[in-house]
């Protein structure tokens, strides 16, 4: 039977024992598709969650800062787990365990109440600090351009099309907020009716209306009426027609790129799919 403690190196281990004495793993939860273990565990009497990032991580120190920077609003009204302990150069993370069940592919991902309340907590997290920034478009296309000049599965003249998008927009300054990075129902807990909220691997400043972007081609498309309810939540609107048509492309190659490297093959389809509509509509 292999040990889930064995995807930690001894740094990581030796931390544990000190932070956590009687720390004992009762299962592990980790996703195969990064390079993150995920350890539910009990310690000192109650139930905690292990996060530990292997070498060239970078999900662990994100998610670090976010607990010591941005998760107050939630953590304050029981929506999101505190941080107990931390280790940003050794990547490890201990945080509480919160109560739910994931909504992904569940009757509560199509409750509406449940989007009214992300709409609600993402506005709460996106209003704490704001600041702008002249060079971020410029940034993400080039990291978008990179995407397309990597391992993929873009077929050339659709690769092609891409870049001519991308090379020939301009690029505005934007206002960056603090922003979850995957906010989707993936990273939704539900608990009696209360949403929780899940995984700080991504949270960075951004624009606002990143956030939007797992559920404008997921969510938003499968479920009728969880656009109106979340916006009703959120409250004004923040994807500007062309900001976002940029973003969407972008998050589009990205997905289909990132997906191929890792070897997901329906995040791959779904990249593709997204790619065939940005385009349709660049016409």
């Amino acid at each position: 039977m292999i040990d889930p403690l064995d995807a930690l190196d001894q740094r990581q281990r030796e931390l544990l024992g000190t932070w956590l004495p009687d720390f004992a793993v009762e299962s592990d939860m980790s996703w195969d598709l990064v390079a993150t273990t995920v350890l539910r565990a009990k310690a000192e009497g109650r139930l905690v969650v292990v996060k530990a990032g292997g070498p060239g991580d970078h999900h662990i120190e994100r998610e670090i800062r976010a607990h010591r920077e941005w998760t107050g609003p939630w953590t304050r009204i029981g929506r999101a787990a505190r941080m107990l302990h931390a280790d940003a150069d050794a990547r490890l993370l201990v945080t509480e365990y919160l109560p739910g069940t994931l909504v992904r592919d569940t009757p509560a991902a199509a409750d509406l109440d449940l989007y009214v309340q992300a709409g609600e907590l993402l506005r709460a997290f996106h209003s704490q600090s704001a600041v702008e920034d002249t060079d971020y478009e410029a940034r993400m296309n080039t990291k978008a351009l990179a995407w397309l000049d990597g391992p993929n599965r873009v077929e050339p003249a659709t690769a092609d099309r891409l870049r001519a998008l991308v090379r020939f927009w301009p690029a505005p300054t934007v206002v960056r907020v603090p922003t979850h990075g995957d906010w989707q129902t993936r990273n939704w807990l539900q608990d009696d009716g209360v949403l929780r909220v899940i995984d700080f691997g991504r949270a960075e400043l951004r624009p606002a209306a990143e956030d939007f972007e797992r559920l404008a081609v997921q969510e938003f498309v499968w479920h009728p009426g969880s656009e109106a309810a979340f916006l009703s939540g959120y409250g004004a609107d923040p994807r500007e027609p062309d900001a976002w048509f940029r973003q969407r492309v972008r998050a589009a190659i990205a997905t289909a790129c990132w997906a191929h490297v890792v070897g997901a093959e329906d995040y791959e389809a779904q990249g593709h799919r997204m790619i065939a509509n940005v385009l349709a509509e660049a016409g």
